[in-house]
């Protein structure tokens, strides 16, 4: 018998509901109104500058208040209040009405005896699939040692630490027929490939090509390098940090270039070239997490640990570059 519609829809939410997750109450001020819901996507983006993010789905009618906001505050909720759960996922008149407040930046409602609490200026706002996702630059945090409310298959679960952490891989399907859908390198390559497209389209925007993406990438890292140090570490890549390449990136203003045409020129970013940074690692890391969404927390962890020793299987060591990309300094 074929699988209904609304049968397969039920299923796949029973599937969904194997992922345990935290449970937040985010929580901002629109005009004289205290707005504030439960939410369950919240996900970290950069320790420094210190970013997080979370998504709302666009149905939702605190959406335009939301897009509309300067600053919210995500709370990671306690142990012991599922209460306050169930009293932001329901629509009421007053959410807030006889609970304890603080107010931070933007007169923004905060909730005590939480597990922590991020105070956030909103700094991206993204399009994820049926949701919008927002990334938060945190401007103060707390917290407590209080363990945190976890929600799991519909029911509010307490976090434990198990005593065995063995995943069991499910057994791999049958290879296709075509050698290339099987071939490693080809789904690797095809899935970051397609994770990396939204990518492209914020690099366009920025008139950024993908070497110097690599570089900001880097310098974000850790700034002040030289030409020579770029190229070694991206060597892998096939991207050549060429003076004009970086010589562009100056020219557009995202670093600053000190010494001459020569490989020990050392980079640095500018503040135009670290907001970007922060705003294309930000797309990436919504790119990432609804990948995730997608594929599951488990398989997630089990692809990266993969992934991580294909890495080390394959690293060649220290790359020696083919030729300096500045023949009057040979």
């Amino acid at each position: 018998m074929t699988e209904s519609t609304a049968e397969r829809n039920r299923s796949f939410r029973t599937a969904l509901g194997a992922f345990a997750t935290g449970v937040t109450v985010v929580t901002t001020r629109y005009e004289e109104d205290d707005v504030g819901l439960t939410a369950n996507s919240f996900n970290s983006v950069s320790l420094d500058p210190p970013m997080v993010l979370w998504s709302l789905a666009k149905t939702s009618r605190a959406l335009p208040v939301f897009m509309a906001v300067d600053y919210f505050a995500v709370h990671i909720l306690a142990s012991d209040q599922q209460a306050l759960s169930a009293r932001f996922s329901k629509s009421s008149a007053d959410k807030f009405a006889n609970l304890p407040l603080e107010r931070g930046l933007g007169e923004v409602p905060l909730l005590p005896q939480c597990s922590a609490r991020f105070l956030c200026r909103t700094a991206f706002r993204y399009e994820g699939g049926d949701h919008m996702i927002f990334v938060g630059q945190v401007e103060t945090f707390d917290h407590w040692d209080r363990p945190p409310l976890l929600f799991h298959r519909g029911g509010y679960k307490v976090a434990v630490r198990p005593a065995d952490a063995t995943v069991a891989l499910a057994p791999a399907p049958e290879p296709d027929s075509s050698f290339s859908r099987d071939f490693l390198i080809y789904l690797l390559s095809r899935a970051h490939h397609q994770l990396f497209l939204q990518i492209k389209r914020d690099l366009e925007r920025h008139a950024l090509t993908e070497g110097g993406w690599f570089v900001l990438s880097l310098l974000g890292v850790s700034d002040h390098r030289s030409l020579d140090e770029l190229q070694r570490l991206l060597a892998y890549t096939g991207t050549e940090v060429s003076y004009d390449l970086v010589a562009g990136l100056a020219a557009a203003g995202f670093v600053k270039l000190d010494g001459q045409y020569d490989p020990y020129a050392r980079a640095s970013l500018t503040d135009v070239g670290r907001a970007i940074v922060i705003e294309l690692v930000a797309a990436a890391k919504a790119t990432e997490v609804h990948a995730e969404r997608n594929i599951g927390e488990v398989e997630t962890q089990l692809v990266k640990q993969a992934l991580r020793q294909l890495i080390r299987d394959t690293e060649p060591g220290p790359l020696e570059l083919r030729g300096s990309v500045f023949p009057d300094t040979e």
